[in-house]
């Protein structure tokens, strides 16, 4: 590993009476600290500044317009629904609401014309579970004339429904949905886990079982081609569609923690001991390979200091996933809050950078602020500006006042459901036994220069 250099370690205890401003010993303190977060991770986001575009974050990178995909903005609105929900503050839902409307696109299920080319099934469903997430949470709904949360949840679940592709290796989605784009012969977990999470999640929330039997022909789909390995309970990255009995074995925890938020939902849902079973299984390997000593190391890059931006953002995920699961898994509540913890009152240690002496790195391990915009060594991955960084931070420490939050509703205990008023026409359901049927090459344009290994494939775009 690159060692620190002494400037750096030295800048960094320097500013340690700074980073004071940041503590977590008291719901108070809590909360002061994610506001504070929240501005920070607000200061990121141009959406609202005159002739910007509501919802994005600066990028592409392959465009030269930003360091960010089209997804990270919508897991960054999803943390800032966990902040209202888990604080009460609503300075920012205005510009939730906005960009996640916005960006939903002309059939309201996140699909805009702008980002079809390079549209991933992951890119979808990253978006529409934080529509999902405003409707678990009771998030203020949209004006009468736009889609509910609910409607927009279920329109992107019901396109990658009809994505389900028999052709090959018996199943599964592809990662890419235009058939021209690089990465359409891979089929891969983060696809079919996003899947799988919104199904079940959708499941438990309208009590539609058609969900939970799209969630469970996703988790067979990936144990059969040995996605989930059977013996050490990793979550593996992908199959390509051309070789599908070759699983590219790199271990990345977005996988995982999709797959754990989405047991827990149906052990939560069904009762049935089997979903059970296999959050427990899943959580313990991921708490002793992505927890070691319980606190959040992305072990596929940051041993060596090459995290792409993809990889910068898995913290705030798993804190944000795992928060949730504590809620809905009885007997993992004190295991798992004690882990987020001590990971998060760790990683906090190191928010002691730029002008204002609090913003964050990568490395919660070390304690010590390292720069995002330094790239890894020898250019071998890329700086950024930090908001992963900080989206990381912010979504642990609001994730810690998930003690006095409540459950994630369904319809039945007081979740809004469809909003007939929407101006878009509801999508018809996709039977299961029609899954095969649906094109996912609508796109004919060819997208030039990506010829990537498959392990790659999932980290970069």
């Amino acid at each position: 590993m690159r060692s620190l250099s002494l400037a750096l370690v030295a800048g960094a205890l320097s500013r340690s009476v700074v980073a004071q401003q940041f503590k977590l010993g008291t719901n108070d303190e809590i909360l002061a600290s994610a506001k504070l977060l929240a501005a920070d991770m607000k200061a990121y986001y141009p959406g609202e500044e005159p002739g910007k575009t509501l919802g994005i974050l600066p990028g592409p990178p392959a465009d030269g317009k930003g360091d960010y995909y089209w997804y990270i903005a919508g897991a960054m609105f999803g943390t800032f629904v966990d902040y209202w929900h888990y604080t009460g503050d609503s300075t920012y839902n205005p510009m939730t609401m906005a960009a996640l409307q916005y960006q939903s696109g002309e059939l309201q299920n996140y699909e805009p014309r702008n980002w079809t080319l390079s549209l991933g099934n992951d890119d979808q469903a990253f978006w529409a579970m934080s529509a999902l997430l405003a409707a678990e949470t009771g998030f203020p709904d949209p004006p009468k004339d736009k889609p509910s949360w609910l409607d927009l949840a279920s329109n992107a679940w019901n396109m990658q429904h009809g994505r389900w592709d028999m052709t090959t290796c018996n199943g599964g989605l592809h990662w890419q949905v235009p058939q021209t784009n690089g990465g359409y012969d891979y089929k891969n977990t983060v696809a079919n886990a996003g899947y799988m999470n919104l199904g079940a999640r959708l499941a438990r929330y309208t009590g539609n079982n058609t969900y939970m039997d799209g969630a469970e022909m996703a988790w067979n789909w990936m144990w059969d081609h040995n996605l989930i390995d059977h013996d050490s309970w990793f979550v593996y990255d992908g199959v390509q569609s051309k070789a599908c009995g070759d699983v590219v074995k790199q271990v990345f925890s977005a996988n995982a923690g999709l797959l754990i938020e989405a047991c827990a939902f149906l052990y939560n849902y069904t009762k049935d001991q089997k979903w059970g079973d296999r959050f427990d299984k899943l959580l313990a390997k991921f708490l002793e390979h992505n927890f070691p000593n319980n606190i959040a190391f992305e072990t596929s890059c940051e041993n060596n200091e090459i995290c792409t931006t993809d990889q910068k953002c898995f913290k705030g995920y798993q804190h944000r996933w795992l928060a949730v699961a504590s809620q809905l898994v009885e007997g993992s509540r004190d295991k798992i809050r004690a882990v987020l913890k001590t990971s998060i009152n760790q990683g906090i240690k190191q928010c002691t950078g730029g002008a204002s002496g609090r913003k964050c790195g990568m490395y919660w391990k070390k304690g010590v602020y390292v720069d995002p915009e330094q790239p890894g060594p020898n250019n071998s991955a890329p700086g950024t500006t930090g908001a992963c960084e900080t989206m990381n931070v912010f979504g642990a420490v609001s994730a810690l006042l998930v003690d006095n939050a409540k459950m994630p509703l369904t319809v039945q205990s007081g979740g809004k459901g469809e909003n007939p008023d929407a101006i878009a026409p509801k999508k018809t359901q996709v039977p299961i036994t029609t899954a095969s049927k649906a094109g996912a090459g609508i796109i004919t344009i060819l997208i030039l220069g990506i010829g990537l290994a498959p392990f790659v494939w999932m980290i970069t775009t």
